[in-house]
């Protein structure tokens, strides 16, 4: 089964992201998938199986995450990424954020 998978690590205080607000859109800017990362950092199902070839876009709410942890004013509010497929393949999508910054690469 191929997926579209991620999961959040909070830098600045070195743990996982539980409780970030996760969206998923597609090409035609469609919601397909509201959920939020569990203790882990990570969602308890794939964000998309079997996923078309197509564009899509990735939010995170960070500012929502660092405020709920006392950080008065993060930098960043909504992190996006928008990435494409290709069919019969897997995106593992991983954000490493900070209040200030974030990274992002395609994992496995």
């Amino acid at each position: 089964m191929n997926k579209v998978s991620t999961h959040v690590l909070d830098t600045a205080h070195g743990k996982p992201a539980a409780g970030v607000r996760i969206q998923l859109f597609d090409e035609g800017s469609n919601l397909l998938i509201d959920t939020q990362t569990n203790d882990d950092g990570r969602c308890d199902e794939p964000l998309l199986t079997d996923p078309p070839a197509g564009s899509y876009r990735l939010l995170f709410a960070i500012g929502d995450y660092f405020r709920s942890l006392g950080v008065d004013s993060p930098f960043l509010e909504t992190v996006q990424i928008d990435f494409k497929t290709e069919a019969n393949q897997s995106y593992h999508i991983p954000l490493l954020c900070s209040p200030f910054a974030y990274s992002t690469y395609r994992g496995s």
